[in-house]
């Protein structure tokens, strides 16, 4: 296969991916900005709990995506009815734990008065937070027929569904939050029960297309069966754990910023949510790419065409590589101009336009070790990337990010400085890890 087909099917397959991604962070994106019209303390407040929020949903997220690679992977091997009992083996692992993950979230509520942040945040968050744990359920049911769906190179149904799901949310938000159609105004409360809502109607929505979706029949999908696999439980447990907690360490860096920049006043919060939430806008394009790396990788393997898996990765690699460029610019460019779309306040904009400068830096890193960790799962290697993710995150890039915002008075633009030390790091690990997983001697 030549590196223009590689690319060809790479993209023909990350574009819908990237798509859905795209269509999950708008939520969060749609919510913040008609949140932010409502005041500055409720966009903090945001930020807080939706980085708290993500600490434990990115775990089920982990878990769900070790599907994919089994998927993919019996697919290329021809075992097309494995496909499907990897889906049943999946809904059941993935519903017990959103359970758990649940109770886990609501279960934050108690931690967030000790976080030493402003007092008017602290009551928006609390009641946001205990809505959003109603949310995980669903979410999770939608995560896993998503990855069934993707494993198979089907993305557009869940991509549809994201689009759409949208509309609803926005319309949600409309009613709830500034009270309309009769409703109560609930601020940033009627924001939670409107991303509940949305969740829910997405879940049974993918659901009832795998199983009235004609080509995917030749799967035998399904979610109950007669007797479970512990072994096969087993190892998709190895492949999601490690693969949760990768996202975990990610998040919870991320959110551990929250905090520490939270300590330096609601101005800095809210200039942190809105430069994070555009760099997560360019992270789930790539999280695409990445997918579409973990597909094609596994696929593949199951096909025991080694040569195959190295010229998908590295071209998942290139792309992304090219693609976290030009937003990179992007950012750099449009620094002053998009915070705007959030917030009035001139502050806020200073700082966050600032921070964008940082995010702009670091794009290409988020880039590559996105991907690393997409092409490194569909070779069903998880245990060393996420050592490599401790490394990077929690001792080299918080700790400089502290040092140089606390210490040397730089704020939240020295704690992201210290975010993006920690990505460059971690980006080219993983990319040197794949090329010696896949080097052919």
């Amino acid at each position: 296969m030549k590196i223009k087909q590689h690319i060809k099917e790479t993209l023909l397959l990350a574009f819908p991916i990237s798509i859905g991604q795209l269509g999950h962070i708008m939520m969060g994106v749609v919510d913040s900005i008609m949140v932010g019209k409502v005041g500055t303390d409720s966009l903090a407040a945001a930020a807080l709990v939706n980085g708290l929020f993500f600490l434990t949903l990115v775990i089920g997220i982990g878990l769900s995506m070790a599907a994919t690679p089994f998927i993919s992977f019996s697919k290329g091997e021809k075992n097309f009815d494995e496909c499907g009992n990897v889906l049943a083996h999946s809904f059941a692992l993935n519903f017990f734990f959103s359970l758990f993950l649940s109770l886990i979230t609501y279960s934050t509520t108690f931690i967030i008065p000790f976080l030493n942040q402003p007092e008017n945040v602290v009551k928006l968050a609390i009641p946001y937070m205990k809505v959003l744990s109603l949310s995980v359920i669903p979410f999770m049911m939608f995560q896993t027929f998503r990855q069934f769906l993707e494993g198979l190179s089907f993305p557009k149904s869940p991509m549809f569904i994201a689009i759409l799901a949208n509309l609803f949310n926005a319309f949600f938000n409309w009613i709830f939050i500034y009270g309309k159609l009769g409703f109560p105004s609930l601020g940033l409360f009627g924001a939670g029960i409107a991303t509940t809502l949305t969740r829910w109607l997405m879940a049974f929505a993918l659901i009832f297309i795998v199983f009235n979706h004609t080509k995917v029949k030749i799967y035998n999908p399904r979610i109950f069966i007669k007797k479970y696999d512990l072994i096969l439980i087993k190892r998709l447990t190895q492949i999601g754990l490690p693969s949760g907690f990768q996202y975990f360490l990610e998040v919870a860096a991320f959110s551990f910023s929250a905090i520490m920049i939270g300590w330096l006043g609601s101005p800095q919060l809210a200039a942190h949510q809105i430069a994070l939430n555009l760099a997560s806008v360019t992270y789930m394009i790539i999280l695409g790419i990445a997918s579409a790396g973990t597909i094609r990788v596994g696929e593949f393997l199951g096909e025991k065409n080694l040569i195959k898996v190295r010229h998908a990765g590295f071209t998942a690699f290139a792309i992304a590589i090219t693609i976290m460029f030009c937003f990179g610019i992007s950012f750099i460019i449009l620094k002053n101009i998009l915070p705007t779309f959030y917030v009035n306040d001139l502050e806020v904009i200073k700082i966050a336009s600032s921070l964008l400068i940082v995010a702009a830096l670091f794009q290409i890193f988020d880039g590559m070790q996105a991907t690393g960790i997409g092409v490194l799962r569909g070779l069903m290697d998880v245990k060393i990337p996420l050592l490599i993710s401790i490394f990077s995150y929690w001792l080299i890039g918080i700790p400089i990010g502290a040092m140089l915002g606390f210490y040397f008075k730089m704020n939240a633009l020295g704690i992201w400085i210290g975010l993006l030390i920690g990505l460059l790091i971690l980006g080219i690990s993983m990319l040197t890890r794949f090329y010696h997983k896949t080097n052919i001697k």
